[in-house]
């Protein structure tokens, strides 16, 4: 038998508990084949001397926003900016540069950064006349200029907002540009749907970088017609061309948003009548591309104090907003649930929490199913008394480690001393005996695992300040969320996350060990080249000739 590849002199992190190291590593087929002994005699078609470079499993981001992260590639990168006039000038500057255009868009602004969120009149004097967008770096807010609030009709005080949603005016009644939650769908909208051909270049963007940091696997979490998520109603096709013209790289799960979700007429004995045409759900799909969870959304988030808690903000007299009632959000899990659906409920607030383990409880009632593995997404603010019933559900929380590092000492602000011992849990849940995927929220914070890795182990902020200690966990820890439980999370703990035999030759060959070297100093970490089916899609150094 001649193999496809073998990988020889490498320090391989198997991540198999009955085999966990191993030096050379056979593939055929797309799959392993086996390692070390198990392939000793036999050749390929290729080999590959890792000179004792670490290999481990391709990394597994189980929420990111690849789309979103696509676009922003292609606009205004307001992340690193550190004053409104920064933001102003950069818009003034894309004006200068292309004067035809009659949008002027931009992300990932933090107003903590800025000193307060850019103001629709200085966007005005800024843009001359263009419509000008800016997405906040949580995507829960944006702020714009007047043509579109009067595109939108908002300038007016007799606008009405949605529910779930707010417009902020001065003392007079005139926008300031700021807009929040469901309120933003109007505005999003004017440029919605995006073209087929333009998110597919889009993905493309981010695959090829999702590739260079090792990824090998994502979800994304939302497509399809959404307010907050989502680029346009046949989001998927594009997802879909993605792969089959090759600008797709990653293998592909794909979160559905819950304002997709419509009446149906079933049988009465299929126990649902709402969901997706033809009975759509879960599980569909290929080893290339998958449908996967319905994302149903609960509150906003943190840095916005949007996030649905029990108690106010500090300094504010509010402690959030639902953005929809609980009723009918109990009422779509269960109908989502009896029809089949994995449940990606996302809640950042403590009351939020409470609300998603109660939807989750009583879909579970509603008809027992053998392991849902249903979810919380982000779970950043989890009391003690909510673990247990986490446990006892088996919801898997799905938190995003670099958070604490790029937004901490924004989120300790405004959650105060008290609250934050409960805050961006990660060893906790482990403690508890949860499974953690890794996860980004990507474009909110910077995607590259290794990055997320240091920053699960070193619970440090961008400031130097120690964030809630207690809830770092080892190197190896944060390497086995990236690969083992975020195949898990994602019920595809058979074939992904492991390097063993008849699993998917997913992997990635890194210039250092991750889990051996000082946690300052993961993050710097290289990738030598990531294999997605055995196959080289990043390979900088000329590793397969």
């Amino acid at each position: 038998m001649k193999l496809d590849l073998i990988i020889k002199n490498a320090n391989i992190i198997t991540l198999d508990d009955q085999r966990p190291k191993a030096h050379s590593m056979g593939v055929w087929n797309e799959q392993i084949v086996g390692l070390d002994g198990d392939i000793e005699g036999l050749g390929a078609a290729r080999t590959i001397d890792a000179g004792g470079a670490t290999v481990t499993p391709g990394f597994y981001d189980v929420h990111n926003h690849m789309a979103a992260f696509g676009q922003q590639l292609q606009e205004i990168d307001a992340s690193g900016f550190t004053s409104c006039q920064e933001l102003y000038d950069a818009v003034a500057g894309a004006v200068s540069r292309s004067p035809e255009e009659e949008w002027i868009t931009g992300s990932g602004y933090d107003q903590t950064m800025l000193g307060g969120h850019p103001e629709r009149t200085k966007l005005d004097n800024a843009a001359r006349g263009r419509k000008v967008v800016f997405i906040h770096r949580t995507s829960h807010m944006l702020v714009a200029s007047s043509p579109v609030f009067e595109a939108v009709g908002a300038m007016l005080t007799s606008y009405p907002v949605a529910a779930g949603g707010f417009i902020e005016r001065d003392d007079g009644g005139r926008p300031t540009g700021l807009v929040a939650e469901q309120a933003m769908a109007p505005f999003r909208d004017l440029r919605k749907p995006f073209g087929e051909a333009a998110l597919v270049s889009a993905l493309g963007l981010a695959n090829d970088r999702y590739v260079a940091e090792g990824l090998t696997s994502v979800t994304e979490a939302g497509i399809g017609a959404s307010p907050i998520v989502g680029s346009s109603p046949v989001e998927f096709a594009a997802y879909q061309r993605g792969h089959d013209s090759g600008r797709i790289r990653v293998r592909t799960q794909l979160m559905v948003a819950m304002e997709n979700f419509h009446s149906l007429v079933a049988a009465p004995t299929d126990g649902y009548n709402l969901g997706l045409d033809l009975g759509i759900r879960t599980g569909l799909g290929n080893g290339k591309l998958s449908v996967g969870p319905v994302k149903i959304f609960t509150d906003g988030a943190l840095m916005s104090r949007t996030a649905s808690m029990t108690e106010n903000f500090c300094g504010h007299d509010h402690a959030g907003i639902m953005q929809f009632g609980f009723e009918e959000l109990r009422d779509l899990a269960v109908q989502a649930h009896r029809g089949g659906w994995q449940l990606a409920v996302h809640a950042i607030g403590d009351h939020a929490v409470d609300i998603a383990l109660d939807v989750i409880d009583a879909a579970s009632r509603s008809l027992k199913r053998e392991d849902p593995r249903h979810r919380i997404e982000h779970a950043s603010v989890v009391r003690p008394d909510q673990l247990e019933r986490f446990v006892r559900l088996g919801v898997i929380p799905s938190p995003q480690g670099r958070f604490v590092y790029e937004i901490g000492d924004g989120v300790a602000e405004v959650i105060g001393a008290d609250r934050l011992p409960w805050t961006y849990r990660h060893k906790s849940f482990l403690d508890a005996g949860l499974t953690v995927p890794g996860s980004s929220d990507r474009p909110v914070v910077k995607g590259a695992p290794l990055l997320a890795m240091q920053a699960m182990a070193e619970r440090m902020t961008v400031s130097g300040k120690q964030f809630s200690k207690h809830e770092a966990v080892s190197a190896f820890e944060a390497l086995k969320s990236y690969t083992v439980h975020s195949a898990y999370a994602s019920r595809e703990e058979d074939i992904k996350g492991r390097l063993m035999p008849r699993f998917l030759a997913d992997f990635v060959i890194l210039d250092q060990d991750p889990t051996a070297v000082p946690v300052a100093s993961i993050g710097s970490t290289n990738v030598v080249g990531t294999f997605v089916g055995g196959k080289a899609e990043y390979d900088p150094s000329g590793l397969m000739g």
